[in-house]
This record gives structure tokens, sequence and C-alpha cells, in this order.
């Protein structure tokens, strides 16, 4: 979290959607919130990195803990990469919660 803030460095709101920006590691033991990793929230993810899995498991993860439907989660950078940026096309109330719960 920013200390000037209050809010993480990791979310960004904007008009009506948000960004996120994250830190995935596939292929882990379980799927899970790992804290945060220089100035993105680090997911590990059970998927492995091949053929997109990983990028559709991180989207319905996403989802999930947000409540909202896989639609509303888009991968708009990191395809290939480990450092990847979500944007949410609502912005659910408590976001940082949801997530870091």
């Amino acid at each position: 979290m920013s200390a000037t803030t209050g809010t993480a460095t990791w979310l960004r709101r904007r008009e009506a959607a948000i960004t996120l920006t994250l830190h995935v590691q596939p292929g882990a033991r379980k799927t899970e919130i790992a804290g945060e990793h220089g100035g993105a929230l680090k997911i590990r993810l059970a998927a492995p990195p091949v053929d997109g899995k990983a990028n559709a498991a991180l989207i319905e993860f996403v989802a999930s803990r947000l409540d909202l439907p896989k639609s509303a989660v888009h991968l708009v950078s990191g395809q290939t990469s480990r450092r990847k940026i979500l944007e949410i096309d609502a912005i659910p109330p408590d976001v940082e919660q949801r997530l870091l719960r």
C-alpha cells in the first residue's frame, strides 16, 4: 500500500473501470494471492504456462474473487510475461479487500 494514499500501488481506478498490475507465478501448487511483489499483486497459479492456460486461469480466478463474470476481466498486456495488466470493466465495492482476503 502507498503510505500517502492508503491505496495499493497495483490497483488503479479509472472512470468506469480499474486496472490491476500483477506478478504471476504459473505452475504453482495451488492458485492463491501471495501478497505484493515489486509494486504488483503477486498471484500463484496452479495452471501451467502453456497454450494460454495460465492467462485463462488468471482471468477466471480474478473474476471469481471479485464476483464478476469472466467477460468483465481483460488481459491488456503481458500475454507471455509474468508481469500482467488486467482491466476490469466494473468497480466492485471493496475490490482491494476482495482480492486480499
